[in-house]
């Protein structure tokens, strides 16, 4: 809503400050940063006098049954700082700031809901799968059929871009709808399963968030986009403000976060948080550069397929443990290292990933 405040620039020229996407960045991620202080003492106080609070898997390691009693819906923190500052310094009729609050609050409410249930119900049962799984579709659905007909960049509506080569693309035609949703159904999930450790998720999604970031940037810069050879995607620069609040928002919660944990993000932030990375990606036409970005993700998800199929086909365990964070665990690691280590991994793809723009 600031952002309209440049229009008064001739009664008071430092308004002007506010339509520039670097400025209202800076400011978005400051004001999500410091909700997400402000609120996390508050937040972690109520849900642990009504509670909510983890339930810790009775076959997991054996250092995490310390962990009972944890509060979680740490998602509500993230959702909440997030939400003011991107209602506060984005855009608002921009129709990518529209879509990417709408998807973020779709997939909120579904690991909220999912959450509270589990709050409520002593046995800890929340939404079943197959209803989590039918929200997180019809959504991808609805984003999907909505990008297909209205592209972010007309003419290479179904087409992906090919990282690291110049001006190949891949045109995927009425496939481009299924790949879509496995995407962000895809993505959600993963960051979920990487939400097993203290500051795991939180961590990594900063490092994902601040690259696609610099990407939502250059897209929306028609200067930058041509030079660089990405495609442009006219206003996507308004996502980078969404994604520096979203930054911003996580930060802060890792200060709570940060091992021993104070609280959880649980499926109220690991949803959402995921589900936002991937439409990030969809929307700035950088689809497959997420295999890159969200390589800790990829490999937490592949671990648990890998031993899912491992087991029931050969009857027999790839990993000690799936996800594969657990697995370093069982190997006798500890949990800060892991995941200091896997923001090691991530930041160093993160820099991989980067290197496309010069490597085309």
């Amino acid at each position: 809503m600031l952002y309209y405040l440049y229009t008064f620039k001739a009664v008071f020229s430092p308004l002007n400050v506010f339509q520039y996407i670097t400025f209202r960045s800076g400011a978005a991620f400051l004001t999500a940063l410091g909700i997400s202080l402000m609120v996390g003492p508050r937040a972690i106080r109520w849900l642990r006098a009504r509670g909510v609070s983890q339930t810790i898997r009775a076959d997991g390691p054996p250092q995490h049954h310390a962990k009972t009693g944890t509060p979680t819906m740490g998602g509500l923190i993230i959702f909440l700082a997030m939400g003011i500052a991107s209602l506060l310094w984005a855009r608002i009729t921009d129709r990518w700031v529209i879509l990417f609050l709408i998807s973020a609050t779709a997939l909120w409410l579904i690991g909220f809901l999912d959450d509270y249930l589990k709050s409520l119900n002593p046995r800890k049962q929340g939404l079943t799968p197959s209803i989590k799984m039918t929200g997180q579709l019809v959504l991808a659905l609805f984003v999907a059929g909505y990008l297909y007909h209205s592209p972010p960049n007309a003419e290479f509506a179904a087409r992906v871009n090919i990282p690291y080569l110049k001006d190949v693309t891949l045109d995927l035609g009425m496939l481009y709808v299924p790949f879509v949703m496995m995407i962000l159904v895809g993505s959600s999930n993963a960051v979920n399963l990487a939400d097993g450790l203290d500051g795991l998720a939180s961590g990594t999604v900063i490092i994902s968030a601040l690259t696609y970031g610099v990407l939502a940037y250059l897209a929306g810069h028609s200067k930058f986009s041509q030079y660089l050879r990405l495609i442009p995607v006219p206003g996507a620069g308004e996502l980078t403000v969404l994604l520096a609040a979203l930054v911003g928002a996580c930060l802060g919660f890792l200060w709570y976060n940060a091992h021993p944990a104070e609280i959880f993000m649980g499926d109220t932030g690991s949803l959402f948080l995921g589900g936002c990375i991937g439409l990030a990606a969809i929307c700035v036409k950088q689809e497959l550069l997420l295999l890159i970005v969200g390589g800790v993700f990829v490999a937490e998800a592949l671990s648990v397929l890998a031993q899912v199929y491992s087991f029931r086909v050969h009857k027999r365990r790839i990993f000690k443990m799936a996800p594969l964070h657990h697995h370093f665990e069982l190997l006798g690691w500890a949990e800060s290292k892991i995941t200091i280590r896997f923001w090691i991994v991530a930041i160093v793809l993160a820099l991989v990933a980067l290197a496309s723009l010069k490597l085309r």
